[in-house]
């Protein structure tokens, strides 16, 4: 099965780039996997300090991913594989993706205005050649009926 892989954030360009690979992953008969990953904590020296704030993390990003799956399904009637990881987002993604030879595509959305975003940046530059799926691009700025037509 064809995976369209999608980091996601509170962004309005991780909406966007997750409602053009559902639309994409119907019309290929494929499936969407929905990645968010948990920035490296600081070290404090206090355990419990430290357990407390990356427990609070991947809460919310539990939350995060659970509500996009939720509204992937609305749209779609696609069920997401959902992934939540910790670490730098380039070499998590590159990690995703290497352990899933499904994984056709990693779907990004870039931001309306000012810079594209981190990961954007990061796989849109030197390294763009080196993954061994696809990248693709999302504009911020495109409302859904745009994206309904271009997926």
């Amino acid at each position: 099965m064809r995976i369209y892989l999608v980091v996601i954030d509170e962004s309005p360009e991780a909406e966007i780039a997750l409602r053009f690979a559902a639309r994409r992953a119907v019309k290929t008969g494929g499936g969407v996997e929905i990645l968010a990953l948990l920035p490296p904590q600081e070290f404090i020296a206090f355990g419990g300090v430290q357990a407390t704030i990356e427990e609070e993390a991947r809460h919310q990003a539990e939350a995060l991913v659970e509500r996009a799956a939720g509204a992937l399904f609305v749209e779609s009637g696609l069920t997401p594989a959902i992934t939540v990881m910790e670490g730098e987002g380039p070499k998590v993604i590159r990690d995703v993706i290497a352990g899933n030879g499904q994984i056709a595509a990693l779907v990004l959305g870039a931001a309306a205005s000012g810079a594209p975003g981190a990961l954007v940046t990061a796989f849109t530059g030197a390294d763009a050649g080196a993954l061994r799926v696809p990248i693709m691009v999302v504009p911020g700025s495109l409302s859904p009926e745009e994206i309904d037509r271009l997926s």
